[in-house]
């Protein structure tokens, strides 16, 4: 229902300001009546680090901040949901206006900052949806003002790890200060390996044990790529999430008046850079950590090639500014459509199969 009416409600929202729509969407949102989500074909299931999801397209972190609206969006058709980021403290983010449209090319632009209500209202809405169906996430950051942002991630993991079911730590937003800084190999390896053992001893004190997800930069050398992999690996990350928005700004923009704004782009313009990165990654991680694939994902087409190049499991969320929630079951039924045509029965099958070509496209 929602998704049918989402062309009719389109104009409206993009004549408000970017921000106050999403606002009130995601208001909207909290006030859907409980809703089951709806069962997805078994084929479309996803096996990884120990959980069962049932549908591989879920929800990127950004859209969902402040953890209000989860199962709301499962209710959608979502296969998991990511919520946040997180900061320990509250945090207005930067200035307004922050969020850009640019409808032309499909894409946003973003300079939230991390904008978070902050750990403690977090945590306690996601301890009121406890013993609720569906798989939910958290993305945690640092505040911009920490003197210690390290302690900062500690912090979110120890008190999230027990309320969801993975923990992405995210050292790739464009829009904190030297966050990206954090993505060098020797931070790096002391925050995984905190975090990891902060999540373990959160286990063994609740008997919940969170996944531990890395958000890595589409913008990264592929030396720097190498030495997260391997950093990742051996400090029992069990996923990396590939990837964050990009700095860059492709020629092929056409809405040259905003394209300038300083943040993070997002949507299709981000496909080409974010599914060579991922390509990249696969290459170096194979079957030992698995893949989310993200950014510029707009259709079925765009879903398949995430997973031909080595994506899992994959997430959206700029493509719902055009598209509508729609999106997410015209993506499961393309899947399954070239799943039929190729005679598949699980995904699992084409994970990585054209990585090195993909690695290489133009």
């Amino acid at each position: 229902m929602i998704g049918a009416l989402f062309p009719l409600l389109r104009p409206a929202l993009h004549r408000l300001d970017a921000e106050h729509a999403h606002n009130l969407t995601v208001r909207a949102l909290t006030l859907l009546p409980s809703r089951t989500p709806p069962a997805d074909d078994a084929r479309l299931a996803v096996q990884v680090f120990g959980r069962r999801f049932p549908n591989p397209v879920g929800l990127a972190a950004g859209f969902d901040k402040g953890a209000q609206a989860a199962d709301a969006l499962l209710g959608l058709g979502f296969g998991f949901v990511e919520v946040g980021g997180v900061v320990p403290k509250p945090q207005p983010g930067n200035p307004r206006p922050r969020v850009f449209r640019l409808p032309g090319d499909r894409a946003v632009i973003n300079r939230f900052g991390l904008n978070s209500a902050g750990l403690d209202v977090v945590a306690e809405r996601l301890r009121a949806r406890a013993g609720r169906p569906g798989i939910v996430g958290v993305n945690i950051g640092a505040n911009k003002d920490a003197t210690d942002r390290l302690a900062d991630y500690v912090a979110c993991t120890g008190r999230l790890a027990p309320l969801v079911d993975f923990v992405t730590v995210n050292v790739s937003s464009p829009n904190t200060p030297g966050l990206r800084d954090l993505q060098g190999e020797a931070f790096l390896d002391d925050l995984l390996a905190r975090v990891v053992a902060t999540r373990d001893a959160a286990a063994a004190r609740n008997g919940t044990k969170a996944a531990i997800l890395l958000k890595i930069a589409p913008d990264v050398t592929l030396d720097a790529l190498d030495a997260i992999c391997a950093t990742a690996i051996r400090r029992g990350v069990q996923a990396l999430v590939v990837s964050n928005t990009t700095i860059a700004r492709p020629a092929s923009l056409t809405e040259t008046k905003l394209s300038g704004e300083a943040g993070g782009l997002s949507g299709r313009p981000l496909f080409a850079p974010s599914t060579r990165m991922l390509a990249e990654t696969y290459r170096r991680v194979g079957d030992r950590l698995p893949l989310v694939g993200v950014g510029g994902i707009d259709s079925a087409e765009a879903a398949w090639t995430k997973i031909r190049a080595g994506a899992s499991l994959l997430q959206l969320y700029s493509a719902l500014v055009y598209e509508g929630p729609g999106l997410v079951s015209t993506i499961k039924r393309g899947l399954l459509e070239r799943m039929r045509a190729e005679g598949l029965a699980s995904l699992a099958e084409i994970v990585g199969r054209d990585a090195t070509a993909l690695s290489k496209a133009a």
